[in-house]
């Protein structure tokens, strides 16, 4: 198996082809990258292969590690001058308004490097399209200054799938807020939001006995690609 390590490699080595020879299609610059240091990421990317309606949150299709999905969107990253620096395996629940019922999906949370708001949307497209998704999720990450801030992201650790989902069924204003989230298999909880709700999401992950750090705290540009 292709390893991550080595899909950074290749990665890095597309990036620096197409700095010296002027790559056409996609072209990545210096800016692109985190000051002192390329291999930290600069955006995240929430995505899935699956187009199936899971109920169950013991379904099956919630264990599967994705191994090759991953290696398929690192290899569309790479070729549109993007530096895959790893992926979370997480599970995510979402409350669907039209079914009034929460559902759930195995998916990556993506760290890419190098890449700028042009890079990460037109990445997120492909993704999008090539696995028939209605929507992929990414996340510009920005100094708090930023002007073009409208989000954030955060990790909380102590949450498991059941507590999110029964305590996200059971909050009318965290499921219009939030609409969802994602866990890893360790137990902690990656959510990204509106920066107006902030404080409501702090209220709700503390409330369902999270750990709320603000180290874990990343502010920057969400966005919906469909």
């Amino acid at each position: 198996m292709i390893t991550s390590r080595v899909m950074a490699a290749v990665a890095a080595l597309s990036v620096a082809s197409g700095l010296i020879g002027g790559a056409e299609a996609a072209q990545a610059t210096p800016t692109a990258c985190a000051a002192g240091n390329p291999l930290r990421p600069t955006a995240e990317l929430f995505a899935t292969d699956n187009t199936a309606t899971i109920t169950d949150p013991d379904d099956h299709r919630l264990r599967t590690r994705l191994d090759g999905f991953e290696l398929a969107v690192d290899g569309i990253a790479v070729q549109n001058i993007g530096l895959p620096v790893g992926s979370t395996l997480v599970s995510g629940v979402f409350w669907s308004e039209e079914r009034q019922q929460a559902t759930y999906e195995r998916s990556c949370e993506f760290h890419l490097a190098c890449v700028d708001a042009t890079d990460l949307h037109r990445i997120a497209d492909q993704v999008r399209t090539r696995f028939h998704q209605e929507s992929v999720l990414t996340f510009q990450h920005s100094a708090p200054s930023a002007p073009e801030i409208d989000a954030f992201t955060i990790e909380v650790a102590g949450v498991d799938v059941h507590r999110f989902r029964d305590a996200l069924v059971a909050d009318p204003t965290a499921r219009d807020h939030l609409v969802g989230g994602s866990i890893t298999d360790r137990g902690t909880l990656i959510l990204v939001a509106d920066l107006t709700d902030l404080t409501l999401t702090q209220q709700f992950v503390t409330g369902i006995g999270g750990t709320w750090t603000s180290d874990s705290l990343r502010y920057g540009d969400r966005e919906f690609v469909a």
